[in-house]
C-alpha cells in the first residue's frame, strides 16, 4: 500500500512538472517587426527591392552597411534573373558559341552591377539608438525596365562584342522586357 502511495505521488508531481513546463513561454523569444517588411518592400514583376539592416557603435558605419547589404542584395537578384534569362534563351535557340555568349552577358551583368546600379531609389530610411550602437534600415528599389534598358545601352556600347553577340544579348533583354509589359 505504501508503495501505491508513493508511486502515485511521484506519478503526480511529475505530471504537474511536466504541465508546468508546457505552460512556459517559447524558448523562440518574442517575434520582431523590423522596418519595411512586408509585400509593398519585396520585389514584384515592375520593381526588384532589397532591404539592408546595419549595426555599429558609429552611426555611418551602421548607415554603410545597410547601404552595401541592400545594394548586395539587388545586384544577386538582377544576376540571377540575366542568369535565368540567358540559360533560357540559349537552350530555345541555336546559337553558335553558346557558352561563349552565357559569359559575356554574365559578364555584362556584373559589370553593370557592380559599377552602377541603373535607376536605383531610395524608398526608406530608418534609424535607431539603443544608447550603444546605432541600427540602420536602408530600402532600395530599381525598376526593371530601366535596368534592362540600361544593360542594353551598355552591351551596344561594349567594343570587346562583336554584332553577333551584341544582338543575341539584345534579343534576350527585349524577351526579358516584353514580358515584362504583359
Amino acid at each position: 500500500m505504501k508503495s501505491t502511495n508513493v508511486n502515485l505521488t511521484l506519478f503526480f508531481g511529475l505530471l504537474l512538472i511536466v504541465l508546468a513546463g508546457c505552460g512556459s513561454s517559447s524558448t523562440l523569444g518574442e517575434k520582431v517587426k523590423e522596418p519595411f517588411s512586408g509585400s509593398q518592400y519585396e520585389s514584384n514583376k515592375r520593381y526588384w527591392r532589397a532591404v539592408g539592416k546595419g549595426d555599429s557603435m558609429d552611426e555611418n558605419i551602421a548607415k554603410n552597411k545597410a547601404d552595401l547589404q541592400a545594394k548586395k542584395e539587388l545586384a544577386q537578384q538582377v544576376e540571377t534573373r540575366m542568369k535565368v534569362v540567358t540559360d533560357q534563351y540559349l537552350s530555345e535557340t541555336e546559337v553558335n558559341n553558346a557558352s561563349e555568349l552565357n559569359d559575356k552577358f554574365e559578364s555584362l551583368a556584373r559589370e553593370v552591377t557592380n559599377t552602377q546600379i541603373a535607376d536605383i531609389r531610395k524608398i526608406g530610411e530608418e534609424k535607431y539608438y539603443d544608447g550603444e550602437k546605432y541600427t540602420v534600415f536602408i530600402a532600395y528599389e530599381i525598376h526593371k525596365k530601366q535596368m534592362l534598358r540600361f544593360m542594353k545601352k551598355k552591351a551596344k556600347a561594349d567594343a570587346k562584342m562583336d554584332k553577333a553577340q551584341q544582338k543575341a544579348i539584345e534579343d534576350i533583354i527585349d524577351r526579358e522586357l516584353s514580358e515584362l509589359e504583359d
